[in-house]
This record gives C-alpha cells, structure tokens and sequence, in this order.
C-alpha cells in the first residue's frame, strides 16, 4: 500500500519508454509501452506508480503527496543514457579540423603525435581540478539533453599517476553531479611516445596499472583500442583478461577503421560491449550475437570524421538479431559533442533506425550496455526515477525537427534537475530550486 508520495508528475502529454531490466534485441527494439495523458508517482527516488492520468490519481486518492508538478502536456521516456564517451580530459583539437578536411586520415595524425597524443599531452598538463570542472561543464550540457547517466573512459593520461588524475576527477563528478558516472579505465587508448615502438612493454604496463585501479574502486570497466597502428588483438586480449582477473568486466573498441579482429575478441572474451564496429565482419558480429555482446555504434563520429560509410545498424538488428545502443563517443578528436539528440538525428539518418528503436538504443539497451539495465532504462514501477521531458508531441519528433534541443525538464532520482530548460539551483537549506 503506497502511504506518501514526493513528487506526483501530472499533465503528461505522451509517455514512451521500453520495457523490462534487458536488453532488447533485433525486433525487440521497436516494442514500446505508450501512454497518452499519463502520470508518474515518486517515492524515495524510485517509480512507485506509473500510467493512465486518471488511474493513477484514483489509485492515489487519500494519499499524502509532497510535491505536484504539471508536465505541461510534454513527451516524457526514460533519462537518456550515453554509455560511451571520454568526458575527461584537458584541452581541444580544433587546430586538426584543416587536416581532417583536406584528407589526412585519422590514423596518420595519430602518427605525427596527433589525436589522441595531442590530448595526453593537454591532459598530463592540467590539475585535476581544471579535469574536474572542464568535464563538469560538459556534464552540465549533457543533462540539459537529457541525459542521467553516461560512461567516461580514461586514457589520456597513459600512465599510472596520469590515469588515476583521470579516474579520481571522474569519481568526483558521479559524488557531485546529478548525472551518474560510470567509470571505465583505458589505459590502453594509445601508445605513449616515451614507449614509441615499444608497444608489448606499454600493454604490459596497462596490465600492471590494474591492481591500484581495482583496488582503488576507480572503475567498472577495462576498455581497449584495438586498431591498426595502436593495439593488436593478442596485446588487447592480454589487457582485456587481466581486467577481469581484477574484477573489471571488458569493453572494445573494435574494428573502426579496419576489420582486425576485435569485433570476434569482444566475442571470445565475453565483454559487455563493443564499440565503433564500422569495419566489424559477419563472422565478428555473428560471435557478438552468440555471447551477448552488446553493439554501442557511434553515428557522430562516423560523420564528424566525413567518413562514407557507417556502422551496419540495420543488419546488426534484422539480420544478426543484436541489441543494438547508442552513444555521442563525446571526445575532444573525432567527436566533440555532448548532444546525444544530434545522435537521434543521425541514427535515423546514416543508420537508418526507426524512432522505436533509437529510444530503446538510447535508454534500456544502452543503460545494460554499463551493466545499468536493472536499474534504470524503462520506466517502470521499482526503477530508478530518471526521465527525460520533451517540448515534442510525439517520439518521432526528435529525430525529425533536428539542430534543436528539445529538452524541457529532466528528473534525476526522483529530484527535479532541470526544468523549463534551465539547471536546478540548490537552495540555502540544501533543497533544489528551479532558476
């Protein structure tokens, strides 16, 4: 029997969420719960009621309820999840946007002691605290798209001490934060150039960064790059197993540029993701299916980088039967944006998604693709409170009306974290308040 309420949300215009703690895979992904008129009741950061206005409101009659808020008939679906991005980090790459243009591929500036080089560089040279606040602005976009939770990966530091600066930064936003961080360490995201030509000595490095970052409770995840140029798929396993020998469950880059085998790796090793997949073959993508990998594609980059091909969403859902997520990949080189609605755009655009499953991609499959999906996802009575309101009639509005942010109001644990497009403000008394 349900006694007191904290916040009652009514005037709901359209509610569209998946459902279930799974993901969902192929067909699955266009399965939508849709509620018109609806309503959701709060308690203790959690979904205690959810649907139909009226049903809810009778079932709540003679119940205390702290706090009404009016969604003022928008579009409501669960607080979007962002499960691949490398918020932290020091500096930009504006100055390679010439390059890029005219033709140098990503791997040649790589080589020159570009791209991810570059921001090891920036990196190493910031404080923690200047990490800190440069990713919390970044965090604050985010959750004005309407985002409540997403994964920062390390690897910009490329050594021990520089790898923990990242990690501890990360740590603070998830403690600060109203949006969730969930951690990942990749410290194999390039070869550093003191180790230059030496890339079986920097991947035995990695491995022997793992027992402080475990035992530090820095991270979830263990993420490698494996490509051409960077790490091979034997140096790639060796980290990936190590990272589970210290509790660290696995996720890849795999195959972005060039078909290597990491998309089969992610496979063999059981990861909980792999990343990119541009290039990942049938049999890779066949090995995904049979181990439960979830794909997390990355439109942005693939038309940040002008690239005339994209990941293979529609034969990953229709023909490989894969729960297929999305993410930004927000990074200062190849995708510099933290707007997982310019995301929407372009899978519906270049991967050819259907407005069903671009929300399934964004919610439940990308909240398993970190090991979330229990939790948050779906909205569903038990569930976490994150959700994600609208100025939009109808889902396939996002995707359609684009270039624009349509966010009106997000809940975060049950808490109003931002309304009439504006971040709440904490009061004197600790409370939030909406400026």
């Amino acid at each position: 029997m349900i006694e007191r309420i904290d916040l009652l949300l009514t005037g709901i215009g359209r509610l569209v969420t998946p459902v279930g703690n799974a993901p969902r895979y192929g067909a699955e992904m266009k399965e939508i719960r849709e509620i018109p008129h609806a309503a959701i009741a709060i308690r203790d950061g959690r979904i205690a009621l959810v649907g139909p206005e009226a049903d809810v409101l009778h079932a709540l009659a003679g119940v205390e309820i702290a706090e009404t808020l009016d969604a003022g008939g928008c579009l409501i679906t669960p607080g979007l999840v962002d499960p691949h991005t490398h918020l932290v980090h020091g500096g930009s790459r504006e100055h390679e946007l010439a390059l890029k243009r005219s033709g140098v591929p990503y791997l040649d500036i790589l080589a020159q002691g570009g791209g991810i080089l570059s921001t090891v560089q920036a990196t190493r040279a910031s404080s923690e605290q200047e990490l800190y606040e440069k990713a919390r602005r970044s965090l604050d976009i985010m959750l004005l798209q309407g985002v409540t939770t997403v994964e920062a990966k390390s690897g910009y530091g490329l050594s021990l001490e520089e790898e923990l600066k990242q990690l501890r930064a990360a740590k603070r936003l998830n403690d600060t934060h109203p949006v969730d961080v969930v951690s990942t360490f990749m410290g194999a995201h390039a070869v550093p150039p003191e180790y230059r030509g030496r890339a079986d000595e920097y991947a035995d490095l990695v491995c022997e960064m793992l027992p402080e970052v475990a035992g530090q409770g820095l991270a979830e995840f263990c993420d490698v790059f494996c490509e051409h140029g960077v790490f091979t798929v034997e140096q790639s396993r060796r980290i990936l197993l190590a990272g589970q020998r210290h509790g660290l469950r696995s996720k890849i880059h795999a195959d972005e540029i060039q078909s290597l085998g990491g998309t089969e790796l992610a496979g063999e090793v059981r990861a909980i993701s792999a990343e990119h997949l541009l290039a990942a073959s049938d049999d890779g993508l066949r090995m995904l299916a049979a181990n439960g990998v979830i794909p997390v594609l990355l439109p942005g980059t693939s038309f940040n980088l002008g690239l005339n091909r994209h990941a293979r969403a529609r034969e990953m859902m229709d023909r490989f039967n894969l729960p297929v997520s999305l993410s930004t990949d927000y990074n200062p080189g190849s995708c510099p944006t933290e707007s997982m609605q310019l995301v929407i755009m372009l899978a519906s655009l270049n991967l050819k998604m259907t407005p069903e499953e671009i929300l399934t991609a964004c919610t439940i499959n990308a909240a398993s693709a970190i090991g979330r999906g229990d939790r948050i996802g779906s909205i569903e009575t038990g569930k976490r409170a994150d959700l994600a309101l609208f100025d939009a009639p109808n889902l396939a509005y996002l995707p359609y009306h684009f270039g624009i942010n349509h966010t009106f109001g997000v809940i975060k644990n049950g808490n109003v974290a931002v309304w009439n497009r504006q971040i709440a403000k904490p009061r004197d008394n600790g409370e939030e308040t909406i400026t």
